[in-house]
């Protein structure tokens, strides 16, 4: 197991480094880069949204397209000033060249700075992460408890009418799109029109470092609430359904069959045989399913909610061109990413110690 560990191990770097080459590349065709945002703040384009919103209505007045060997919103501009900006921000480099400094400070951990924020890329996302972490591990935890027993009561009872109902239930949940569920949950239940049970932003109260340690933990909870339901609604779809329909490949298989022939209880043929083998599957999906809820699925319901994560940090990043924080977080997420595949398969392996990855490969 230690040379298959090893070898997953040596992978991740030329899977990482072709991340990051392929996202390098087509960020050079992206028109409006680093230094033609400098130039429009400094003319007073306004913040990274107003700039965005504002794109279409004001393409003709703050274009940034290049026009001879100048930019069109840099004329009046002295040419030595965007001259001294290009090499601010690096960009009087070569492409070459500044993809093998960047992976050379990305190897020993050196992120950078922000162009347009005076902070670290490191400290930026220690600043984001709570929120990411909250709506990742909730919601992935509350899909996994819910989903798992959900998904078992059906293969025992499949074709029944709780069967049927329940399927019912949860595919109409996977078919309401997570925003839509969000405003839903704040119309409802956040002062919108009807009761204001819960917070309508934040983690925490304005109060919340006065609070007892159980007022705290009271506090957390009642701010995480709706948005973690929201991102959790159409997880359980899925995952009950793979559950379901894993044991319901493993019920049929001839070594229930012998272990009821044995005498065995339904519990014990079903929980002490069948789970081992059911879960593996599962468990594979995992790593899917968190990382899916942790970087991808959160950017929306962090602006509904007024959460201010890596979702939203990502967004505003890419809108304002700010590249240290785009490369340096693809590069974190995606090293997070591989990781967390190979922890996949040492779980494979913990559930069921006969799956050998050395003896498969060779």
């Amino acid at each position: 197991m230690g040379a298959y560990i090893l070898r997953r191990l040596l992978l991740i770097i030329p899977t990482l480094f072709g991340i990051m080459l392929i996202n390098f590349a087509l960020v050079q065709f992206v028109p409006g880069g680093p230094v033609e945002q400098a130039i429009a703040r400094i003319q007073g384009g306004g913040d990274v949204f107003q700039g965005f919103a504002g794109a279409g209505n004001d393409a003709g007045e703050t274009a940034l397209e290049t026009g001879g060997n100048q930019y069109i919103g840099a004329r009046g501009l002295p040419p030595e000033f965007i001259a001294e900006l290009e090499r601010e921000f690096g960009f009087d480099k070569p492409p070459v060249q500044r993809f093998i400094n960047m992976m050379w400070n990305y190897v020993r951990f050196d992120f950078g700075d922000s162009y347009f924020r005076s902070i670290s890329v490191i400290e930026l996302v220690k600043e984001k992460l709570p929120v990411s972490i909250t709506l990742g591990l909730w919601s992935t935890l509350i899909a996994y408890l819910v989903s798992i027993p959900l998904g078992i009561a059906k293969a025992v009872r499949d074709g029944s009418r709780f069967d049927t109902w329940t399927s019912g239930a949860i595919i109409a949940a996977y078919a309401i799109p997570g925003f839509l569920f969000a405003i839903l949950l704040l119309v409802l239940f956040a002062g919108g029109s009807y009761w204001q049970v819960f917070p309508l932003r934040g983690l925490t109260s304005d109060d919340f470092d006065q609070l007892s340690p159980l007022g705290k933990v009271a506090d957390y909870f009642w701010h995480i609430t709706l948005p973690v339901l929201a991102s959790t609604i159409s997880a359980f779809a899925t995952l009950t359904l793979l559950t379901k329909n894993s044991f319901l490949d493993e019920i049929k298989k001839h070594y229930v069959m012998t272990a009821r022939a044995k005498g065995l209880s339904e519990r014990r043929v079903l929980y002490g045989h069948v789970f081992r083998n059911a879960m593996l599957i599962v468990i594979a999906g995992f790593p899917a399913v968190f990382i899916g809820v942790f970087f991808g699925g959160s950017l929306i319901i962090e602006t509904i909610f007024s959460l201010d994560g890596l979702g939203r940090l990502g967004f505003e990043a890419a809108v304002a061109r700010d590249y240290p924080i785009v490369f340096g977080t693809l590069f974190i997420f995606g090293l997070i990413g591989l990781v967390v595949g190979i922890l996949s398969d040492l779980m494979y392996v913990l559930v069921d110690p006969r799956i050998d990855f050395e003896r498969r490969e060779g």
